[in-house]
């Protein structure tokens, strides 16, 4: 297996139990957890990762306290605003994926700048799933392949595993050779279900907040020490 995965998708959880430990509000611990994003994008493009995919915010995210959901908008455009120009200038490419339905104009807007400015860039890819649910993706890829069968284009026979994945938000991004959650919950909560059934899947205890390039170097460890087989055996020992 190569030494440092290709493709790293991390679930960032944590930051509001991270706050509340510290007598803080949950604001405290989003805003501290930007500093962790920063971190994790300086770190990839240092150890040669070409993708990086972060679950910035799900599609269930929005039935979350309207404040604290104004302010997750609010962070976020503090940081396309704040670190967009030197995210740039490090060759990163921002992609973002998940729907578009109920995301106010000016965030809308905000992503898709990063995504023109930046898409000529080959250093990293950085993608965002935001408004991101991956049944919903899926959904909307087997819609869009019943619409293609119901205009013939596209004859229901035709439809293959590889087409339905190219019919994914993903499409064109190599699958996550690792997927890296962090707060100590052992589950995927609708994140890449498709593209990760072959992922080595690292949990930490760590929140988010306290994610430091020492944290992702353990979780490449981690990653390092799994055989990976993809349904095979296991390769023979030669001798």
């Amino acid at each position: 297996m190569s030494e440092v995965p290709c493709h790293v998708g991390i679930i960032m959880d944590g930051n509001g139990r991270w706050a509340a430990a510290r007598g803080l509000m949950r604001y405290a611990g989003h805003r501290q957890g930007i500093e962790s994003v920063r971190a994790a994008v300086r770190y990839a493009c240092d150890t040669g990762i070409s993708y990086l995919t972060l679950f910035s915010f799900s599609s269930e995210n929005w039935s979350r306290p309207h404040q604290e959901v104004a302010d997750l908008m609010q962070l976020l455009k503090f940081f396309i605003r704040r670190d967009l120009a030197k995210i740039h200038k490090e060759g990163v490419k921002i992609r973002v994926i998940g729907a578009r339905e109920g995301v106010a104009d000016d965030i809308l807007k905000l992503l898709d700048e990063a995504q023109t400015l930046t898409e000529q860039n080959t250093r990293l890819v950085l993608t965002l799933a935001f408004n991101y649910g991956s049944r919903n993706e899926i959904t909307r890829a087997a819609v869009r392949l019943a619409s293609k069968v119901e205009r013939g284009e596209l004859q229901a026979s035709d439809i293959t595993s590889q087409l339905l994945e190219d019919h994914l938000d993903t499409a064109g991004l190599p699958n996550p050779d690792l997927l890296i959650r962090t707060s100590g919950e052992l589950r995927l909560s609708n994140f890449l279900l498709w593209q990760c059934a072959y992922s080595e899947l690292v949990f930490l205890d760590t929140y988010w907040p306290d994610f430091t390039s020492e944290v992702f170097a353990s979780a490449l460890t981690e990653y390092r020490n799994r055989e990976r087989r993809f349904g095979g055996l296991k390769a023979r020992s030669a001798g």
